[in-house]
């Protein structure tokens, strides 16, 4: 194996920490528009990472511009890093947050899009820090290190093994053979994306701020909302929530599959397996949890107190409508606190967190694709044991699944289920009661955002303890990097040079 490229892996963690300035450079822009106190504070938050990302960059410009695999892996979990502890000094520096448990709580929750809080009163922040906050979401969604490949081959370094190690996944669809015109076609649908919702959304009904700010979550599968109800503010503007779940559909999509409907390549979305699965079940799960909520649920006794404005079966479907799209999704947002629904729907809530959406997406979670999969791989199980001497393919899309792939994803899922025990076996520790811990270790690995118990939708996360926050922060971390990225650096053949 080859010894690691230190000065490349800073000269990179630089490169982001311009990044990470850069952004709240903007923050701070916002900030001196709408007056609201915090500029200089947020001026001193984007020149700290800024200049240690120019000296970094100029001690270690003299670098061998190439990559390997063992470096990709250590780039994408230290850069994920550094952009999170270099992330904390807004909400630092203007007392939003207070103590440094709570700050990389929040800031991880944050990139990860996980969108978890231990705020209980976001109103009251700055408003640039609700836009930073946001901001977070936006950077981690389609993954920052996604934006530096877009760059790195302007300074002569190949990102191949940097967005293999970012965005890994068995999808073999492809824009473009460079890796480079991939990452920059994919933020423009990204920015595009996130442009068209804050359109509409003001259209609708929705100041530009609060806009802004959703769409920035929403596109990023995230779940910070400039709300303390989340988007159970708008419960009496209906429109707003359609809207918002068109884009929560869309940002749990295959990105590669909205570029070739854009570019009038339909066959390849509606032959798509995974797409049919994914919009086949969401579709099935609205229709169970609308039919128990017409049927058994008052909403207006669970806190859905806005009034049902087109009568019970609107209010129910689109109750159920978004909050399915919003866990499956692992977007997060909530209209209604779904685990008062009844013992059947916070069960039922639980169980989808584990699916996620598309590969190729925003989204955390198993996905799709991998359970597809799993389920066909199980279902060969039973011809091949009919037939032992017989060669039984996998196929997905009419293609044959290598072996390997398969592999990997029993792998993958082997691995996030001792990960989910473990964790909530950590959060019980804790002192978390066995509901509380269970739905705080699915949602965080998940990058899901409300969890069950004490933490559920109407709940914040302020309530565990220290170790607890750093422990989650820390699934959260593993999940949104598809867990291989990061624990492959706990092994220690990954450290032995050969």
């Amino acid at each position: 194996m080859n010894k690691l490229n230190l000065k490349l892996i800073l000269y990179i963690i630089g490169l982001l920490l311009v990044f990470n300035g850069m952004s709240m450079l903007i923050c701070s822009f916002v900030s001196l528009i709408l007056d609201d106190g915090v500029t200089n504070e947020l001026l001193i938050s984007a020149s700290v990472p800024i200049i240690i990302g120019i000296i970094l960059m100029l001690f270690n410009k003299n670098n061998i511009r190439q990559i390997n695999k063992r470096d990709g892996y250590i780039i994408v979990t230290l850069g994920w890093l550094t952009m999170v502890i270099s992330g904390m000094l807004p909400y630092h520096l203007t007392n939003s947050i207070i103590g440094a448990p709570n700050l990389f709580f929040e800031t991880m929750s944050g990139y990860t899009t996980t969108g978890s809080t231990i705020l209980e009163d976001v109103e009251q922040l700055p408003k640039s820090i609700i836009f930073w906050r946001s901001m977070t979401h936006w950077l981690g969604g389609m993954g920052i290190i996604v934006l530096a490949i877009a760059i790195l081959p302007l300074l002569g370094i190949g990102g191949m093994q940097l967005f293999s190690a970012e965005a890994p996944g068995v999808s073999g669809d492809k824009i473009h053979p460079r890796i480079s015109d991939t990452a920059k076609r994919l933020w423009v649908i990204y920015v595009g994306l996130t442009v068209l919702e804050t359109v509409l959304l003001n259209i609708a009904g929705m100041s530009f701020f609060d806009a802004i700010n959703n769409s920035m979550s929403n596109i990023a599968s995230g779940g910070f909302s400039s709300k303390n109800d989340s988007i159970a503010y708008w419960n009496d503007v209906p429109i707003i929530q359609y809207i918002i779940v068109v884009f929560m559909f869309l940002a749990g999509t295959n990105f590669i599959l909205i570029y070739f409907g854009l570019t009038g390549k339909i066959k390849k979305i509606y032959k798509n397996t995974e797409f049919k699965w994914y919009l086949s079940l969401l579709l099935f799960f609205v229709l169970i949890v609308s039919a128990v909520l017409y049927y058994s649920i008052d909403l207006n006794e669970t806190g859905v107190n806005h009034p049902q404005v087109y009568g019970k079966l609107e209010s129910s479907f689109r109750h159920a409508l978004f909050q399915v799209v919003a866990i499956v999704t692992t977007t997060g947002f909530v209209t209604g606190d779904f685990i008062a629904w009844g013992s059947f729907l916070t069960m039922f809530f639980f169980a989808i967190m584990f699916l996620g959406g598309s590969s190729g997406s925003t989204s955390g979670g198993v996905k799709v694709l991998r359970h597809l999969i799993l389920i066909k791989n199980g279902l060969l199980e039973f011809k091949r044991s009919l037939h032992p001497n017989a060669i039984i393919p996998l196929r997905h899309n009419n293609s044959v699944v290598e072996k390997p792939v398969v592999i990997h994803v029993l792998a993958f899922f082997i691995l996030y289920l001792i990960l989910f025990i473990v964790g909530a076996g950590v959060l019980s520790l804790m002192g978390l009661d066995f509901i509380s811990a269970i739905g705080g270790a699915a949602s965080s690995i998940g990058n899901v955002g409300p969890a069950l118990g004490d933490l559920g939708p109407t709940n914040t996360f302020v309530s565990l303890p220290d170790l607890g926050k750093y422990w989650c922060a820390f699934l959260m971390l593993v999940g949104r990097l598809e867990l291989f990225t990061v624990l492959i650096l706990f092994t220690p053949y990954f450290w032995r040079d050969r």
